[in-house]
């Protein structure tokens, strides 16, 4: 009688996931298979964990791998693509994942207090473990990959180069940074095209080693970075930069974002958005905001447009570089499987099961198109720096002479 109940939840935990191609079993027990050719399973530990599955896909699914309660047998980041398409396919969420999402949206608000304590979740869990996976300069989004074979570090370098030239910076200009990771690309910026930076991050680590940087690098006399809110920014700047942080600005803030821009540069200044994007509005995967990313939010293009349109922006140039963040996280990821009993020295086996969760299900959604990378530019309706064409774009990029670079770490 067990085992006709068991074979009927795993009938509907198939369903809820949308049927992918991937058969899936309980341990010594009955399976599901799909029909056609299947390469990949799934083994649940106990009928619990079914049971979890079924009430809730999207934090069920990533609790009980973090937890070692299911085994795979095939390819992780080929399972989890399957299940975001097939979900696309489904288009839909059960009453208690939509009960979920309400919960974590109200205690993951991003006010000021509440975006401080969601970034020190993330960012601030420890230089060395990002060190560990990312580019020599810690260069937290998605790479230009200006050919498939670029290495991370080429990748990287040719995405600051790509922004820079987007929004045509020019010697003298003051550029602010909303969201500043590291302090690569403000570093990027003051080095290659002579701006002056004022950068703003709450991420104390961040900042702490950003300014190491800049004085190691002398260059902190073009780059100030300011540990505050973004919405503290003041002053009048030539060039809004954002690159990874509308992410976390969260969607009831959108209105509060756009006067800030607007503030920054006017009528006559211009500016770039880069940004993990949906092609509809839907709430970022509630594993991702519980267990990684809190207070995330990932907006369609055409949220985003709304901030545009108050302070009567032009848009200039709209691109998606989805495939591109797909390589990067594979980057990532092979790195960290690289360094995997490092992780797991410094944390646990847990923690190494939910990052590996996290960076090949974040690779497989922008795979299968579940997610976009898109960079917006935009300028003031006075703005005389507007170009003609778009051959701007791929001009040759920055030459670095490796021997003088400054060492990093």
């Amino acid at each position: 009688m067990l085992s006709r109940f068991d074979e009927w939840v795993l009938k509907k935990v198939h369903e809820a996931a949308g049927d992918p191609p991937v058969r899936l079993a309980l341990a010594n027990g009955p399976e599901v298979r799909p029909k056609g050719r299947v390469q990949d399973s799934i083994i649940f530990r106990d009928r619990y964990v079914l049971a979890r599955l079924m009430a809730d896909p999207d934090i069920g699914f990533g609790e009980a791998y973090a937890n070692g309660e299911l085994h795979i047998e095939g390819d992780l980041m080929r399972i989890v693509s399957a299940a975001f398409e097939s979900k696309m396919a489904a288009g839909k969420r059960n009453r208690l994942s939509r009960a979920a999402d309400l919960w974590l949206r109200l205690t993951q608000r991003n006010t000021r207090r509440g975006s401080r304590h969601n970034i020190h979740r993330h960012y601030d869990i420890g230089n060395d473990f990002y060190k560990l996976w990312l580019d020599e300069q810690l260069v937290y989004t998605c790479a230009y990959f200006a050919s498939p074979e670029s290495g991370l570090e080429e990748a990287q370098l040719a995405k600051m180069d790509h922004v820079c030239r987007k929004v045509r910076l020019q010697p003298s200009e003051r550029v602010v940074e909303a969201g500043c990771g590291w302090g690569a690309l403000a570093l990027h910026m003051a080095r290659y095209y002579g701006v002056k930076v004022k950068a703003f991050n709450i991420s104390r680590e961040q900042i702490a080693y950003a300014r190491w940087r800049a004085a190691k690098e002398g260059l902190d006399d073009r780059v100030e970075f300011i540990q505050d809110d973004y919405r503290n920014i003041s002053g009048g700047f030539d060039v809004f930069m954002s690159v990874g942080m509308l992410e976390h600005v969260g969607k009831s803030h959108y209105s509060q974002f756009s006067k800030i821009v607007q503030r920054a540069i006017g009528d006559r200044g211009r500016g770039l958005l880069h940004f993990i994007g949906r092609n509809q509005p839907r709430p970022l995967n509630a594993w991702i905001r519980k267990r990684i990313f809190p207070g995330g939010y990932t907006p369609s293009l055409r949220e985003v447009m709304g901030i545009l349109e108050s302070p009567n922006f032009s848009v200039l140039d709209v691109e998606n570089l989805r495939m591109h963040y797909a390589r990067t996280l594979e980057h990532w990821l092979e790195r960290f499987e690289n360094s995997v009993d490092e992780v797991r020295a410094r944390f646990d086996e847990r923690f190494v099961r939910t990052w590996r969760l996290y960076l090949a299900g974040s690779a497989a959604a922008f795979r299968a198109g579940s997610m976009q990378l898109f960079q917006v530019v935009f300028a003031g309706s006075k703005c005389e720096a507007l170009p003609w064409t778009r051959a701007h774009l791929y001009e040759p990029q920055v030459e670095e002479d490796q021997s003088s670079m400054p060492a990093f770490g």
